[in-house]
């Protein structure tokens, strides 16, 4: 197994068992991952973010790139989830918190994962989008999601918007000199085990309604978070 100190430190917390931080690190910028913030502070589906969320999804529901769960926690008392993770860590934690159908699946190899039309709606909470890595992987990312949801699903996606202030912060930012795309280079440590360097392609939501085409999906709205993270939004995408 290759090193994934990611997934075990979160793994860990849950246990109780952590005994360092999480780090992330671009080069000597680095800081402490806000593991209890981002992964387990429960989504109850209130306030404006929760509510508009919860309001664009049905079941079945294939929650993409799930973490610790804490979104499908929630959902999988509503209607059918599938929560799906790389991380054989993750997916062990997931199941411990009590995530009924958690499975090691790769968000890229969707069409090997899952049979045609399979789920209703789909969502992937965590910027995960951008680990696509160009715009003609994400083309043919939304192109295998067409393919495992159904004729009217619909699919919310969150990234950030490298158009809009307060993005160029972000641990890893570099500019790109293409309009509505920028990228971000980071890796994880924990307990003095390095993981692999990830590449995160911001995408601007013209960006995301520019790949979509020809996908079956186009973009219906676009909401940006409604706290201090302006740069952050949500898409919302359906088929015609």
């Amino acid at each position: 197994m290759s090193p994934d100190p990611y997934g075990r430190a979160i793994r860990d917390r849950v246990r109780g068992d952590q005994t360092e931080p999480l780090i992330h690190r671009d080069g000597p910028e680095s800081g402490e991952h806000p593991i209890g913030e981002f992964y387990l502070t429960p989504f109850t589906g209130e306030g404006a973010d929760g509510e508009w969320i919860e309001s664009r999804l049905e079941g079945p529901l294939l929650d993409i790139g799930a973490g610790a769960g804490r979104h499908a926690r929630y959902f999988q008392e509503r209607f059918e989830t599938v929560a799906i993770e790389v991380s054989e860590h993750l997916v062990e934690t997931m199941r411990e918190r009590g995530v009924r159908d958690a499975r090691r699946a790769d968000m890229f190899e969707l069409r090997e994962s899952f049979d045609r039309n399979r789920f209703r709606s789909a969502l992937a909470h965590g910027t995960q989008l951008g680990l696509a890595g160009s715009m003609q992987g994400l083309r043919r990312f939304l192109g295998d999601l067409a393919v495992v949801t159904a004729p009217e699903a619909t699919a919310v996606l969150d990234c950030y918007d490298p158009t809009v202030a307060g993005a160029e912060t972000l641990c890893g930012y570099r500019p790109d000199p293409t309009p509505g795309l920028a990228h971000r280079v980071l890796h994880f440590e924990y307990e003095g085990e390095v993981g692999e360097t990830l590449l995160f392609r911001l995408f601007s939501p013209a960006r995301v309604r520019e790949a979509a085409v020809g996908t079956g999906w186009h973009v219906a709205e676009i909401r940006h978070e409604s706290g201090e993270n302006q740069a952050h939004y949500w898409a919302v995408l359906e088929k015609p």
